[in-house]
């Protein structure tokens, strides 16, 4: 059992920035594995595919799976993360008891949504059992379900800190569901596609569940009756305050999934399968960063957020605001780094990783804005995170409300910029929708420290803006002046090396003008796990 290391010497702001660093270290390892694997992999599969065939396995079924994992238990994730739970041996059982009793209501819920999602698609398209594209749904929703059997042992393990199993089941997942689809593509199976994918989701869903039954059951102080903790006298014995704020995140989530996977529905409903093609291939590219940076920092940063919080230290708003401020000057620098340089070799990039065929059409260009929505989506995430993490249960209700009127104004501005400007449209309306949600937060934000001087959003600007600005119009003209598309491979070198040593400029600037601040953050503090 995880022990809960203390240290005399330590202030609690240290500890909570400590804490922060060592969860966004293993969060940053799960997602650069779990992710940077299947990068790799698509570098293969795009060669390999139709674009019909890409939208299928890129959009189409990603768009099933995640709204169907996301309804069912997202809610309960962040719920279950604000709860205390000791990690004291004496009392571990006793609490964890407690959650599973509530995190294993995801699964009823998870059943309903699988067999609802599968029905709409079969009524919706007409499809009859014999289709391969509804045995492919049908095929997805069993790996839904592999997956919602192992997520109350997932809340539990995220809730005692246990990075390194999260960090191994992932990624041992990952690979076996990029192994499960080479070999059923690469030796030419008489199978198809939609086939294909969905077998290679199952293969993910089944290590999951294997994954995490294996740990608590045989390496691990818990028993059956540990994790099942039900019995027939006390079926309804359960904590009332964490499952309703359960469903309130429940509730919230719905309004979140439109805003998170909306312009996939739109696609879908309103585009061709090239232009959803072409979006996938560049959210997968383009939102690289996002998973393997934003998500882990927002994941940790919110579990830094949370726990601080429900701390009764008198140093709370003090600390709460000390690593608020930095978690978001942190991912604005980031996004100014991928916005100064990611335009001008966004062509550079496809054309290296996916060839002619798709850097010679919209991708690139829609890369490029996706560059410009990245910075965005890095601020929204943190300050969500923060919100979510310190507010009441009325103040969640009243962002509940926001939500519902950013999805409608989001879904508005999808249908009406893709038939303006296609795949591009998407990622405007993604970003108008993700700065009318920084404001909501910043209003909180401000209000929340209203009668405290331990935060200010000045404190939030990194500096270096200017050399990065500098940097970007130079990668501009150097991408117009010295890039020959029709001679890439001989012209590329020189206008890489002039990034390269504009980067370099770069940061050796900003590192000169926030080296107490980079030092901080790269410098892990060591800790038993």
């Amino acid at each position: 059992m995880p022990k809960a290391s203390t240290d005399q010497s330590q202030t609690p702001g240290d500890g909570d920035r400590t804490s922060l660093s060592r969860t966004f270290k293993y969060l940053l390892a799960t997602q650069f594995l779990s992710r940077g694997i299947p990068f790799i992999f698509n570098s293969w599969i795009v060669r390999h595919l139709t674009e019909e065939d890409y939208a299928l396995y890129a959009v189409q079924f990603h768009l099933f799976v995640t709204c169907v994992l996301f309804l069912s238990r997202e809610g309960f994730r962040r719920a279950c993360m604000r709860a205390d739970l000791s990690c004291d041996s004496s009392s571990t059982v006793e609490n964890a008891a407690k959650l599973l009793k509530v995190a294993w209501m995801t699964l009823p819920l998870g059943v309903v949504i699988t067999i609802a999602a599968c029905l709409l698609i079969f009524w919706w398209q007409g499809l009859s059992y014999s289709d391969p594209y509804a045995q492919a749904i049908l095929i997805n929703g069993w790996a839904c379900i592999l997956e919602l059997l192992a997520e109350p042992l997932y809340i539990l393990s995220q809730t005692l800190l246990m990075l390194k199993l999260r960090l191994v089941v992932e990624t041992a997942a990952t690979l076996s569901r990029c192994v499960t689809m080479y070999i059923l593509i690469a030796y030419h199976f008489d199978m198809e596609k939609g086939i294909v994918f969905a077998f290679s989701q199952t293969a993910y869903g089944a290590i999951l569940f294997i994954g995490y039954w294996f740990y608590f059951l045989l390496l691990h102080a818990f028993t059956i009756s540990d994790i099942f903790p039900f019995r027939l006298g006390n079926v309804m014995d359960y904590d009332r305050q964490l499952s309703n704020m359960c469903m309130l995140f429940t509730f919230q989530s719905f309004r979140k999934l439109i805003l998170q996977e909306g312009e996939k529905m739109v696609l879908v409903w309103f585009d061709t399968p090239y232009n959803q093609a072409v979006y996938g291939l560049v959210d997968k590219l383009g939102s690289l960063v996002v998973r393997l940076v934003f998500l882990p920092f927002e994941e940790s940063s919110y579990t830094t957020f949370a726990r601080s919080a429900s701390g009764q230290s008198q140093h709370k708003d003090k600390n709460l605001g000390s690593c608020l401020a930095e978690a978001l000057k942190l991912v604005l620098l980031i996004g100014l780094v991928f916005l100064a340089f990611g335009p001008s070799y966004s062509y550079s990039l496809i054309r290296l990783l996916y060839g002619q065929k798709w850097s010679d059409g919209e991708a690139s260009v829609v890369l490029r804005y996706y560059c410009l929505y990245i910075i965005v989506l890095a601020m929204n995430g943190t300050s969500e995170a923060f919100l979510h993490a310190v507010a009441t249960e009325n103040q969640l209700k009243r962002s509940n409300d926001s939500l519902l009127v950013f999805s409608l104004i989001y879904m508005v501005l999808n249908v009406m910029l893709i038939r303006s400007a296609g795949a591009v449209g998407l990622i405007l309306a993604n970003s108008l929708n993700m700065i009318l949600r920084i404001v909501y937060s910043a209003v909180f934000i401000k209000h929340y420290f209203q009668d405290s001087s331990s935060f200010s959003f000045h404190s939030c600007l990194p500096s270096g803006g200017t050399i990065l600005l500098f940097s970007g119009v130079a990668t501009l003209i150097s991408e117009k002046l010295f890039l020959d598309r029709e001679h890439f491979w001989q012209t590329f070198p020189i206008h890489f090396l002039i990034g390269l040593t504009f980067f370099c400029i770069s940061s050796f600037v900003i590192y000169r003008r926030e080296r107490p601040f980079i030092n901080k953050i790269i410098r892990f503090r060591d800790h038993m796990d």
